[in-house]
Parts: C-alpha cells; structure tokens; sequence
C-alpha cells in the first residue's frame, strides 16, 4: 500500500504510521469550519485499526484477526474448567459441604492422573482420517463434550456425596464424582491438546510466538473472569445456586468452543478407500519421539523446569500467614501479584521471542534465573521481615512461570515434525509433561512440608534450624532452586539440537549459549 497524497494547506494535520509490512503511510485531517474530514480510504481505515490492536502482530493471511480471537475461546473454556476443579469445587466441598479433606483431594487429583494421556489425544488427532477430511476439529468437540457432560452431573453428584441421599448405596456419590471430575479433566486435556495443535498449524513461523501468547492470555483471562464470577455467584452458597452456576458453565462451555472451531479447519477429503488404512502405532512412534534429541530434551526441560515452578504454589499463601504475620485479605492478593507477573511474562515473550537473536532458548535461560531470584526474595523476606521481598519475589515467580511456559510450546510448535511425528503428539507430549510436573511439584511441596516439619519438631532432635518456624518452607524453596538449576544442565542438549537446525537451514532463531545471558 503506498503513501496517501493530499492538497496541504496551513489547516492541514498529517502524521504517519507503519503498516505490517513496515511501509509508511500519511494520514492528513484538513479543519473544515467547525469540523474536521479525515482523507483515508476504508482499507486505510481497516489496516490502521488492526495494527493498533493488542496482538496484531500474530495476525497473517491464513490466521487473520476474526479467526484468531475465535479461536482462543477454546482457552477461556479450559480456564473455566480448571478453576471449578481446582479452586472452586475444592473449597465449595470442604467448607459449605463438609466434605473429608483427603477425599476432595483425590477426586481433584483424578483429573491430574489423566495428563500423560494427552500424548496420546495429540497422536490421534494428528492421524485422524474422515470423509470430509477434518483432523483437529473432532477432538475438539468431543473435548467439548466431555467438558459439557461432566459439568452438567457434577452439582448432583457433589450433593450427593456431601450425604445429601435418600436412595441407593452409600458409595455413589464417590462414583459420581469421580466421573464428573474425570469427564471435565479428559475434555479439558482434548480440547487444549487439539485446541493448542489446530492453532500451531494455521499459524506461521513468523507469527506463531505471537499466536502462543494470545492464546495463554485467553487461558489466564478465562481463569481470573471465571474466578470472579464464581466467587461473586456462590457468596450466597446453597445448593440449588450451586446447581445453577455448575451448568450455566457447562452451556458456557459449550457456547464458547461451538463460536471458536466455527470453520478453522480446510476441508481436506480423504478417499474412502484410504480411511482404513492405519499408520504406525502411537508406542513405536512416541519412542522415536523420546529417542530423539530435540523430543527428549523438550520434555525433561518441561518436566523438570515445571516442577521446580510449581512446588511451592500451596505454600505461598501459608508462608505469608505464618511466617511473616500477614492477614487473610494481604495473602489473598498473592494471587494476583502472581497473575500479573505472568501476563507480564507473555508480554516479553511475545516482544522477544519475535526477534532474530536468542530466542526460546534465551527466554527459557531468563525464565528460570528471573524464579530463582523470586525464590531468594521470598526466602529473604522472613530474616529481613519485608513483606514487599515476599510480594516482588512472588511477582518474579509468576513472571518466570509465564515466561518458561511459553518459551518451551514455542518450541514444541517449532520443532520439524515428520509424517508420523506430528505436531499433535509433540503438543500433546508438552501437555503432559507440564501437567503431570505440575501435578507432582504441588503434591511434594505439601508432602515435603508436612515432613520436615514433623522431623525438626520431634523429640531429641538438636538442631539450630529447629527453632526456626521457617525451616519446612525452606526445605522445599531450596529443593525448587535446585531443580531450576538442574532444568539449566538440560537445556544444554536442547539448545545443541536447536542450534543444528539453525546451521541446516532452518529458521527457529538464533540459538545457542554464547546468546545467552551472562
């Protein structure tokens, strides 16, 4: 698109701005009596309002702007989801329903337990074969059918379990439940797995960062409204509210996912005599995967990286409380210190990750260094009694989280993939790492908590450490610094195998550790 020309006069007010392709461009506004004419044509117009939107850098001729913020409503549904399992449901069964603590905690584990299988859902979907030629979508909606069917049982069987029964055995309620939680969890892993995969394959290699950290957005977006209105929703608890905001999200749910597949896949027909014809196993394929430099690397980067960031989110809050004096109100806020690090971490990814030198690579290395630093914030602050260390180093946990997820999906969308090694099994490989560490660094740090507490406090124990109320958060906070530590040592093979892709021609950035931080 070239400059736009126009008669200057001495009323006239020109500026310019740089479209996606860094051309220049003139806008001009000419003072006509009272009011003003701005000279543009609708395509100037539409061109000038896309690139003054947020993320309109990961908008390109095959994902454009409309079909991208559609898209991203997958993420939303999947925040909606994890904050009923995790956040809401827990506390709602506990408190109003007095429900045994051990027993919420398994069924909030069930759908944990399901993580390694999105693996699996990623291989599928990427050798899905039907006539209309469809792979991603399917997966998507059946995701979005697990989702919709475990929320719309769960109020009832929650009742059910809190003792609320007058026929059947006493056993059904636990049944119930478990299905409830373990349908939301399977449909939550589906519809990101594939969600995550279709997005990967419409996006470009230029605009994919970019693209990833829409998407996270969405995911932390749908996770704070959700949160929100839960709490607003439930401040009144009784079970019939509890029924009606459970399925109101489950119709959310579907509403949400039905507008974001609304034709984002090509059709791409396959031969009925071809639909049959089966490709290699997913085990044969998946060992090929591990086997592989970059597909080993990528996920003990994740594995490790994730449990390290993710041992100490039961703590945070209880640290604060007993440690530093802090009230219930002051804690709560840890929360959304957290957040913002971590949008402000897609916010450097999504700058960095787009720019020819360093790379993933340099932003995973950054990630990590920026949490440990957190770490020994949060540790400093009960010598030096700052609350502020305690909420900065929470910010920069935050921030290194978002930052370190991101940074490793760009890379598993960005890896070459083969015909059986698609980019559904590579997703869904990430997805399960990330989940499965996270699930288990949130288990150990209670576990390893409860131990050393138990241990410095038992009898004939002489130790200096035994007078200081601190030491069973320390165990852990040091235990996750050096599991960042360890997550560095791996990144080395990775960056090799990245750093060979480069030298081959292919264009994933500037690799390597002579660009790392120093």
């Amino acid at each position: 698109m070239g400059s736009v020309r126009a008669i200057r006069s001495p009323e006239d007010k020109c500026f310019s701005y740089k479209n996606q392709k860094n051309k220049e461009l003139f806008l001009c506004v000419r003072s006509m009596g009272v009011g003003k004419q701005m000279i543009m044509s609708k395509k100037m117009i539409k061109e000038l309002s896309s690139s003054l939107l947020p993320f309109s850098d990961a908008v390109s001729s095959e994902l454009p702007m409309s079909s991208l913020l559609r898209l991203s409503l997958f993420q939303v549904s999947v925040g909606i989801a994890t904050v009923l399992l995790v956040g809401t449901l827990n506390r709602v069964m506990i408190v109003e329903l007095g429900v045994v603590a051990s027993l919420v905690a398994t069924m909030v584990a069930i759908p944990i337990l399901l993580a390694p299988l999105r693996a699996v859902l990623g291989f599928k979907s990427d050798n899905h074969k039907s006539l209309i030629g469809w792979k991603r979508m399917p997966y998507i909606w059946y995701g979005t059918m697990w989702q919709f069917g475990g929320l719309a049982v769960m109020p009832f069987s929650i009742i059910v379990l809190s003792g609320d029964q007058t026929v059947g055995p006493w056993w059904a309620g636990h049944i119930l439940v478990a299905f409830s939680f373990l349908a939301t969890g399977m449909g939550a892993h589906l519809t990101q797995t594939a969600g995550l995969a279709l997005a990967a394959d419409r996006a470009t290699d230029k605009t994919r960062s970019q693209v990833v950290a829409l998407l996270y957005v969405m995911f932390l977006l749908g996770m704070g409204l959700a949160a929100l209105t839960f709490g607003l929703l439930l401040a009144d608890f009784t079970k019939f509210k509890l029924i009606q905001v459970v399925q109101g999200a489950a119709v959310v749910t579907l509403l949400l996912n039905l507008v974001a597949i609304w034709r984002q896949e090509k059709l791409i027909p396959v031969e009925k005599k071809n639909i049959y014809k089966t490709e290699a196993g997913f085990i044969p394929i998946m060992g090929l995967f591990l086997k592989s430099q970059g597909g080993r690397g990528l996920l003990l980067v994740v594995f490790f990286g994730t449990l390290g960031l993710s041992m100490q989110d039961i703590l945070l809050e209880p640290y604060g409380g007993e440690i530093l004096g802090l009230s219930v109100a002051a804690t709560t806020n840890l929360t959304a210190v957290w957040v913002f690090g971590a949008l402000f971490g897609l916010f450097l990814a999504s700058r960095s990750l787009k720019r020819k030198k360093g790379g993933p690579i340099k932003s995973i290395v950054f990630a990590l260094f920026t949490a440990i630093g957190g770490l020994c914030f949060v540790i400093m602050s009960d010598p030096m009694k700052l609350a502020s260390l305690y909420f900065f180093g929470s910010f920069l946990i935050g921030l290194g989280t978002g930052l370190f997820a991101v940074s490793t999906l760009i890379i598993a969308m960005t890896i070459p993939i083969s015909k059986g090694t698609g980019r559904g099994l590579v997703l869904g490989s990430w997805g399960a790492a990330q989940a499965t560490a996270a699930g288990l660094g949130i288990g150990l740090g209670g576990i390893l908590n409860d131990i050393s507490r138990s241990v410095v406090g038992s009898e004939g124990l002489n130790l200096v450490v035994s007078s200081n109320a601190a030491f069973s958060y320390l165990v852990v906070y040091h235990l996750e610094i050096f599991l960042l530590f360890l997550t560095l040592a791996f990144l080395g093979p990775l960056s090799q195998y990245l750093s060979s892709l480069r030298h081959d021609g292919k264009k994933l950035g500037k690799f390597g550790f002579s660009e790392m931080p120093t």
